[in-house]
């Protein structure tokens, strides 16, 4: 800092002195900062098993403003317990320790965690400090040699990436530049804006841009001799090395013990049934300002089970934090178990686009049906004939949203205007479509007919994982009925039906609506355009930009083309006034074309929580991405009031049993 030339004078000692001032109170937080061992460590480092925690730390670690946010300073100790319906659920331990190189904050403001620091320029130029002294959960150094090997090794390897970088990578089909001037610096260049950089990083499930190349490089061919791969290939019974490597190295659902981590917890055994243990990672980089090393909870004890089963466990108390499983339906058992198990139940709204939504499938192989979906008036019938007010009442109570599929009051981009549009309940008018688009309904008939004389039967497909979902289908067939239209449910595999939907095998799924409900002009548009498969109305189209046009197929209607434009102008900008109105103008055409059929919105998600759990906030937003879930509001700082440094209790016994 220095002063002006017109600060010097009467004013210098006065400046002088308040910047000193100033320089103490900021000194004064770091100066209380004394790094402690959590209790559950200290016999490690007594014993030399591990060094202690200023050992440990980073040279600068993350001192996060604990009570800045609300909260209590916390304890140390105590395992929070909770239950997934299906072992590969076993990414819980990343959604909930979301750490990543950036993330987001409950506000959804995107921060530096792992790294110090990120700074851009004019959107295309990224340099990444990472923390000096950081370390991996098994004590070697994280560098940027971490990140080159991910780059150079895994992203550029032809046999680990066949498809070459991924996409977020690309910038109008080129890759950046990439330096790494000195151990804890990676650059990134592109010609053009990489809007999509930064979110990447910071989604709920990261690209993990950096690997422990000190672990990995012994399964990869380029550091690794044929003759020492040679009995590892023969041991985890693969055929080449790519194959062993991509086996063991599982970022995400940290299926693989020995693979080191950033995560809070890591797990500390592989196991083959249904319990699994996460343990609090000892070179954690976050501390609260008072020393204390995050996170507070000792660890995760996961059990896996049937979803069916999992309110009943809740209700006898034996889980501490849990949301999988449980839907709105469950909410009575809940809360009649809420005393005796000494929990509460939170109900926080669904933050995505729609919580329940139909989507024709505008990539159907069946052509006569292919052109029907494609018919706007079809889309707008359908949706008009949906009472989503019964929908609301009968299943949610008057709690959810009714309306199409759109952004959330809560989006900056949100407009009243486009609510109603083509979702008001008018099966005069719904009727009316379908006579003017020729689907005759014979005298006497309930049900009209294609223009090849076959019923007029629309086969909707779902994963069948929540009730509420089959009994709002029941009321929409109802509804359908009485314009004519014949609704028939199969009910498969959620990956069964993904793949279904992926290959034109499915007429017309019902899935949950974008995945961001909340988001503002700098939030990616990817999912209102055709620019993936993972959307049920286009998957073909998506597949074609995916792959640059080796599978799938090209854009052939002139609206979504229309879409794809729009969402490609928006990523060559960096002024927000454009990208605001380009993202308008986005919304505008879904809601005209219905694209999707939105029922309800911001549908309740129950969480039950041990009341002996603190610093988990009563309100928040249920949203995958971004924020994967309970992630974004830092699961490391919540704390047992009666903590105490333990073991995990065995499977199947629980505390306060006999």
């Amino acid at each position: 800092m220095t002063l002006s030339p017109g600060g010097r004078g009467k004013w210098a000692a006065p400046l002088l002195l308040l910047l000193l001032l100033l320089l103490t109170l900021l000194a004064t937080p770091a100066a209380a900062f004394t790094p402690q061992d959590p209790p559950m460590l200290r016999d490690q480092v007594r014993y030399g098993l591990i060094p202690p925690v200023r050992q440990r730390m980073p040279d600068e670690p993350l001192i996060v403003d604990v009570e800045g946010k609300g909260r209590d300073l916390g304890l140390s100790g105590g395992w929070i317990r909770t239950f997934i319906t299906q072992r590969r659920n076993s990414r819980i331990a990343v959604l909930y320790g979301y750490a990543r190189l950036v993330g987001y904050t409950a506000k959804r403001e995107i921060v530096p965690d792992i790294l110090k620091d990120v700074q851009v320029v004019d959107g295309r130029d990224f340099t990444l400090t990472l923390r000096a002294g950081h370390r991996w959960s098994d004590g070697a150094p994280f560098t940027s040699d971490d990140i080159r090997y991910w780059w150079e090794d895994i992203a550029n390897n032809p046999m680990l990436s066949p498809s070459g970088p991924p996409r977020f990578m690309l910038v109008d089909g080129k890759p950046p530049e990439v330096s790494f001037p000195d151990a804890v610096t990676a650059r990134f260049h592109w010609d053009e804006p990489n809007p999509y950089f930064l979110p990447t990083l910071a989604a709920a499930r990261p690209p993990f841009i950096y690997r422990p190349a000190h672990y990995l490089k012994r399964y990869h061919a380029r550091y690794t001799s044929e003759a020492e791969l040679a009995p590892l290939l023969a041991r985890y019974k693969v055929r080449n090395w790519a194959a062993l490597h991509n086996a063991l190295d599982d970022m995400f659902r940290m299926e693989n013990p020995d693979q080191p981590t950033l995560q809070p917890w890591m797990a500390i055994s592989k196991g083959t049934g249904n319990h699994l243990l996460f343990q609090r990672n000892p070179y954690y980089h976050r501390f609260d300002r008072r020393g204390v090393q995050l996170p507070y909870a000792d660890g995760l004890d996961v059990t896996v089970m049937g979803g069916g089963l999992i309110p009943a466990q809740v209700a006898t108390g034996k889980a501490d934090l849990q949301a999988e499983g449980l839907t709105f339906s469950q909410v009575p058992v809940l809360v009649s178990g809420e005393r005796q198990a000494d929990y509460r139940t939170l109900l926080w709204p669904e933050g995505k686009a729609a919580e329940i939504a139909l989507y024709p499938n505008l990539n159907y192989n069946d052509p006569v049906w292919r052109t029907l979906l494609r018919d706007v008036r079809f889309r707008r019938a359908l949706s008009m004939a949906i009472d989503r007010r019964i929908v609301n009442r009968s299943l949610f109570f008057g709690l959810a949203e009714e309306s199409g599929v759109d952004v959330l009051p809560g989006s900056p981009l949100f407009k009243p205007e486009r609510k109603g549009v083509w979702t008001g309940y008018d099966p005069k008018q719904a009727s009316a479509l379908l006579d003017e688009i020729g689907l005759k309904r014979k005298r006497g008939e309930l049900y009209r007919e294609l223009p090849d004389g076959r019923p007029l039967e629309v086969i909707v497909e779902t994963s069948g994982e929540k009730p509420e979902i089959s009994d709002a289908m029941q009321i929409i067939a109802e509804t359908w009925r009485d314009i004519g239209v014949r609704l028939l449910m199969r009910t498969v595999d959620r990956d069964v039906l993904r793949n279904r939907v992926y290959a034109g095998q499915t007429m017309m799924a019902v899935w949950g609506g974008w995945d961001n409900g909340i988001p503002d002009p700098d939030s990616s548009p990817e999912e209102l355009a055709p620019m993936t498969q993972e959307n049920f109305s286009w998957p073909k189209w998506g597949q074609y930009y995916q792959t640059s046009g080796s599978a799938g197929e090209p854009i052939d209607m002139p609206i979504p083309q229309e879409l794809m434009d729009i969402a490609r102008r928006w990523r060559h900008t960096t002024d927000e006034t454009e990208r605001r109105a380009l993202w308008s103008a986005l919304l505008d055409i879904h809601a005209d074309q219905i694209y999707a059929i939105g029922v309800v919105s911001k549908t309740p998600q129950p969480i039950a929580v041990s009341n002996r759990l603190r610093n988990i906030p009563d309100k928040g937003l249920w949203l995958w991405d971004p924020g994967a879930y309970l992630g974004v509001y830092r699961p490391d700082e919540f704390y047992f009031t009666d903590a105490r440094p333990a073991d995990p209790e065995p499977v199947g016994i629980h505390r306060g049993e006999d």
